[in-house]
């Protein structure tokens, strides 16, 4: 067989990603904004200074995508029932091909009449007789042939002929399906590391805003209280840390949840907290861009495992069309060969019983067979032909669903890309205004500057942050999907370079021969 087995997973192209924001790409951490003022103020508390987390006391275990790859190709129960489908397969294959050898058998028989018999003439006798056999084959009574000869080959030649082609396709259909089934369990595994680090992502910004936003609400608090400041802007900026905190809350119960879906896909025990290993969180693209809808929709055609799975079903559809048309045409054959010792003996005859000798027999009957006066052969080639005709239309549905999965992953990526240079131009903008803000606040640049104007631009900021961590996390979710989505390709094919003409690219977001 050329379908995958298990062991050492195949997949070069799930690199690993990361679980943070990507550093050095212009983003200002709060830490390097200006300190409140603190002059005049109180000393406000330190953006670290966060209540104790909500999350449950579990076991946690580092992960990164690879391990969860080989985990998901060892461990997945759909992956492995789909090779136990792919086993069933070969052994009904090897079945349909064995029957074309003659079956043994070897026994004995013994048989003891005692009464009357009638002659074919109708006359009446009295005998008490017996017969013993034992050789090749069984139930070696009187003068007749033996019934259970000792080798025999019995069946139909085309359809016998037939089914064996036809279970060659199934095996190529289960091998393909199986493919499938590895291609979209790895994609599954992706998707939900993928989904871990964005919500491993969202709770450390999730923390960074609340510290934020503790620093507003305080220094606010502050101005209140020294009547520089109203107590409406204090409750203001503690109403919105409080939302910050609920959020914050909420991305830790997402985090578990994401970390369940991983385990169950890897068949691991949900109870343990797994963690990515991965320092940041970087656009990594596997399908280089330049390459045409239409070139990218032929690779798809010839690489996806659900076409093959399909043609190959055609194929069987065929085999067994044409097996239903040559059945009244094929005789059924019946080829027996005996041979063994036979003795024995009766009343009428001496002795009574002996005469023991080797005795042999050859049966070849061959007969044709006209289904319920052919209305049976009739609606049999209906039947196939219709199963055929159903094959070509999955094969057809098959065929608009990959070209559709190709073009929708196709212009997802293209505007997760243009997202993320958005975004990252969001994120910049939204730390520059909140700097400007706080340096307004520490230098009273104006006497009716209040730090309740901070919301706002930390607002602002915030969203940009998340929007910038769901644009990475949703172009390389996208990436993945266009991949499996092209059948996994060799290599060579998207071997193109990437011109960065018209496009703005940033370093982290070629590839390392292009760095």
């Amino acid at each position: 067989m050329r379908f995958l087995r298990p062991g050492p997973v195949q997949i070069a192209w799930f690199i690993l990603i990361p679980a943070a924001i990507a550093q050095g790409r212009g983003q200002a951490s709060v830490d390097q904004l200006p300190p409140p003022l603190t002059s005049r103020i109180g000393q406000a508390r330190p953006i670290d200074d966060l209540p104790p987390s909500t999350m449950p006391a579990l076991e946690v275990r580092p992960i990164d995508l690879n391990t969860a790859l080989k985990l998901a190709g060892a461990e997945n129960p759909d992956l492995l029932l789909a090779w136990q489908r792919l086993t069933e397969a070969e052994a009904e294959r090897q079945l349909a091909a064995a029957r074309f050898l003659p079956s043994l058998n070897l026994g004995t028989n013994y048989d003891v009449h005692n009464g009357n018999l009638q002659q074919s003439n109708g006359n009446i006798l009295s005998v008490n007789r017996s017969a013993i056999y034992v050789g090749a084959g069984a139930e070696a009574i009187g003068s007749g042939t033996v019934n259970i000869p000792g080798i025999v080959l019995y069946g139909n030649f085309a359809k016998e002929l037939f089914s064996y082609l036809a279970s060659r396709q199934v095996v190529v259909q289960r091998g393909a399906a199986t493919v499938a089934v590895r291609n979209q369990t790895f994609l599954a595994v992706a998707l939900a590391y993928s989904e871990l680090l964005r919500a491993e992502g969202r709770l450390a910004i999730a923390r960074q805003v609340e510290g934020e936003g503790r620093r507003i609400a305080q220094l606010t608090a502050d101005y209140a209280t020294v009547g520089q400041g109203r107590q409406a802007d204090a409750d203001r900026a503690a109403t919105e840390l409080a939302g910050r905190q609920a959020d914050r809350q909420r991305f830790e119960g997402d985090v578990i949840a994401a970390s369940a879906r991983l385990c169950r896909l890897l068949n691991l025990d949900p109870s343990i907290r797994l963690h990515p290993t991965d320092a940041a969180l970087v656009p990594h693209p596997i399908v280089p861009s330049p390459i045409p809808l239409g070139e990218l929709i032929a690779t798809a055609l010839l690489n996806r495992p659900e076409l093959a799975d399909r043609r190959a079903a055609v194929a069987e559809a065929l085999y067994s069309l044409g097996g239903a048309r040559v059945l009244p045409f094929s005789p059924n054959v019946l080829i027996g060969f005996s041979g063994g010792a036979f003795g024995g003996g009766s009343n009428l005859v001496r002795p009574v019983f002996g005469g023991f000798g080797g005795r042999s027999d050859l049966d070849v009957i061959a007969f044709w067979t006209i289904q319920n006066l052919g209305v049976g052969n009739v609606a049999l080639v209906r039947a196939a032909n219709a199963r055929l005709q159903a094959a070509k239309y999955q094969e057809l549905a098959a065929l608009n669903r990959v070209r559709a999965e190709v073009t929708e992953a196709y212009a997802l990526t293209h505007a997760s890309f243009a997202r993320i240079n958005s975004t990252e131009k969001a994120v910049e903008s939204g730390a520059l205004a909140l700097r400007e803000d706080y340096e307004r606040i520490q230098f009273r640049a104006q006497r009716d500057v209040l730090p309740i104007e901070l919301l706002d631009s930390f607002r602002l900021k915030a969203r940009a942050t998340y929007d910038y961590l769901d644009s990475i996390v949703d172009y390389n979710k996208g990436q993945f999907q266009f991949y499996v989505a092209l059948g996994q390709p060799p290599a060579d094919v998207l071997a193109r370079p990437v011109p960065n003409a018209g496009i703005a690219v940033s370093p982290a977001m070629l590839p390392d021969a292009d760095r």
